[in-house]
């Protein structure tokens, strides 16, 4: 056993100001993944930056909320809003497909469209997640394995992350930390023994959960400081800057904080004083 730790910025291709986050961050820092949303404006530049960083994880990030969809509107009429957009309204959305198989459909095709999308790149897909964490919905989980299969992925990001450990980094909110660690529990327990039972990788654990958009140079650290041994990740949202338009991300989220936490000097160290062994989903698959 070691401590293994995968890196991962999200919503890679949305804005330049994240793929140069993305690419100095994996270049000079410790950072080792990133997901790929295929619909998004500024996927070239993503796709160009990632053709120079071999080592670069570039996983799939699935988007069925808050983004664009990859079919037209008029053939999944249950997942979009008025301007053919994906909802925010992630209760009423997760309602309808638990209930209906006309949106089960929806989402498969959905999906099926951007993974397809990925295979276009020629990118190796090195990882699957979602926007959201939103295969934590048990019929979108169910949904999106197979096609994790068909389409080659070696592994798929479970989104729990430990209440006690968590606490013990931070020092803070640990009512909010046990709530998230106990309701999530049994779900994404689950979650990996499906996705194990189709062959594929998931981490242990998985930080940033409850401080999604924060996640500065300190709170890296102070993770780093506890990682246990097994595989565990680390999740950001890194840009260099905050953007006007398209597709601004939220004002409260410390995106340039999280760039400047990958490619800290303290946190490159802390890698190295601990002995973290850093990786990528298909890095551990080939080596098991």
């Amino acid at each position: 056993m070691s401590k293994r730790l995968i890196v991962t910025a999200d919503d890679f291709g949305r804005s330049v100001e994240i793929n140069r986050a993305v690419e100095d961050g994996h270049a000079n820092g410790i950072l080792t993944a990133a997901s790929l949303m295929v619909t998004e404006g500024a996927v070239e530049d993503a796709l160009e930056r990632a053709r120079r960083l071999p080592t670069l994880g570039v996983g799939l990030h699935v988007t069925l909320v808050d983004g664009i969809p990859a079919l037209p509107p008029s053939e999944i009429p249950d997942l979009v809003d008025q301007e053919g957009m994906f909802t925010l309204d992630l209760v009423r959305l997760g309602t309808r497909i638990f209930l209906s198989r006309a949106a089960q459909r929806q989402v498969s095709a959905e999906m099926r469209a951007q993974f397809e999308l990925f295979k276009a790149t020629g990118l190796p897909l090195a990882h699957v997640d979602f926007h959201h964490h939103y295969h934590q919905h048990p019929t979108v989980f169910d949904l999106v394995l197979d096609l994790a299969v068909e389409y080659g992925a070696p592994g798929i990001r479970i989104p729990w992350e430990p209440p006690l450990l968590s606490y013990r980094a931070r020092g803070d909110r640990l009512g909010t930390r046990l709530f998230n660690g106990v309701f999530h529990w049994r779900r994404n327990r689950a979650m990996a023994a499906k996705a194990r039972a189709k062959c594929l990788l998931v981490n242990e654990r998985a930080f940033g959960v409850n401080d999604s958009g924060q996640m500065d140079a300190a709170k890296v650290n102070s993770f780093l400081d506890v990682l246990p041994e097994g595989l565990s990740e680390i999740y950001c949202h890194p840009a260099t800057a905050h953007w006007d338009a398209p597709r601004p991300m939220p004002p409260h989220y410390r995106i340039d904080e999280e760039y400047k936490a990958l490619i800290a000097p303290e946190n490159r160290r802390k890698v190295a004083e601990r002995g973290i062994v850093l990786t990528t989903f298909a890095a551990e698959a080939a080596r098991r």
